[in-house]
């Protein structure tokens, strides 16, 4: 995997961007290079593709020795989530957060069982999740996240190969709400359980009672 993500040569670079005086003619890419991709997209709320390939007006390619395979840092939707809110977040919700980067360190690698021309793609289901909490009467969003679920798959192209993101967003949302309880509802509920003991305590000592009447009489019957 090493071959396929190292950089290009600085001569092969500056032939292909500084040397213009053959504009018409096109040279041969590099046999051995990768690139590192980083950055966002914004995108509006439908289904859409994020179709990652190569294109250049200074190289021609060779379909059948190109290599799409990729390994994926990181992958997610909606804005950043620090880890402090996440930490805060999860202690109330333990299950939260656990979807929202499903891809991330996951490696993807054609190793040419199927020949040239693979195109590896990637189907994501994106559902959106807000986390709601209610301060003084009035809501107040804690969280926004986008967390997602992924397919991936090899198929065999005509044309360039590529890597294909397939994202659709869920027409679906989870909303958490966090409703706060009053103290009178804390106060009802320990007399509720002050209460609860004490019925378990009386139903204990009768019994107890009861028992030791039934042996006494047993007892005197025995003696009699």
């Amino acid at each position: 995997m090493e071959t396929l993500v190292q950089s290009i040569p600085t001569e092969s670079q500056r032939l292909a961007l500084e040397d213009k005086s053959n504009s018409g003619i096109r040279r041969p890419a590099p046999s051995a290079g990768g690139c590192r991709i980083e950055g966002y997209v914004r995108v509006k709320k439908v289904p859409g593709n994020l179709i990652i390939s190569a294109r250049s007006g200074s190289h021609s390619f060779d379909v059948s020795q190109m290599n799409m395979s990729h390994v994926i840092s990181h992958l997610s939707f909606g804005r950043t989530i620090s880890p402090r809110v996440m930490s805060d977040v999860k202690r109330l919700i333990p299950y939260l957060g656990r979807s929202h980067d499903r891809l991330n360190g996951r490696s993807f690698i054609n190793h040419r069982d199927l020949g040239a021309n693979v195109t590896i793609e990637h189907y994501l289901q994106i559902v959106k999740t807000e986390v709601v909490t209610r301060r003084s009467s009035r809501e107040h969003t804690l969280i926004e996240e986008y967390e997602y679920t992924a397919h991936s798959s090899l198929a065999q192209s005509l044309h360039i190969p590529v890597a294909k993101f397939h994202f659709e967003l869920s027409p679906m949302q989870v909303l958490i709400t966090e409703n706060p309880k009053s103290f009178s509802h804390f106060i009802t509920n320990v007399c509720a359980i002050i209460g609860g003991i004490f019925t378990v305590a009386g139903i204990l000592d009768s019994i107890f009672h009861n028992t030791i009447r039934v042996m006494k009489k047993v007892e005197l019957g025995k003696n009699l």
